[in-house]
């Protein structure tokens, strides 16, 4: 089974939806991910747990996790989305980076097209690496 981090700053908005993506199109079998932040809030933000409740995710009482270079020695892949640099460099780990919007503080309608967005992006890599769910 391969691990994916999905990183962001306060692994608080970007990081989240696309860890619940993730795991709801790939088969735990094949492949999981988390969630991570270099300055992982305390909780995620309130206008993303609104947009997720949505679409059926329930982050209420995810808990933003840090990003330490343990973790991401442990990852298959890890995809950044916003915290460039301050994510840990481990030679030999794929790595991607997702040039998507900051949600915290925007309206309802620009949180859902980051959402929209970081969904069709999360359904492009399981499809790409085949590891999408089996029926």
């Amino acid at each position: 089974m391969q691990t994916v981090i999905f990183a962001c700053v306060h692994s608080a908005g970007r990081s989240q939806m696309a860890a619940a993506f993730f795991n709801a199109h790939a088969d735990p079998a094949r492949a999981r991910a988390r969630a991570a932040g270099t300055e992982p809030a305390a909780s995620v933000h309130p206008e993303v747990v609104a947009v997720m409740r949505e679409v059926g995710f329930d982050l209420s009482a995810t808990q933003p996790t840090l990003l330490s270079h343990a973790l991401a020695e442990q990852a298959y892949l890890l995809v950044t989305m916003g915290c460039g640099e301050h994510c840990p460099f481990v030679p030999g780990l794929r790595r991607e980076d997702w040039t998507l919007a900051d949600p915290k503080g925007q309206p309802p309608e620009r949180v859902r097209a980051i959402r929209d967005e970081i969904r069709r992006r999360v359904e492009q890599l399981v499809a790409t690496e085949g590891w999408h769910r089996t029926r």
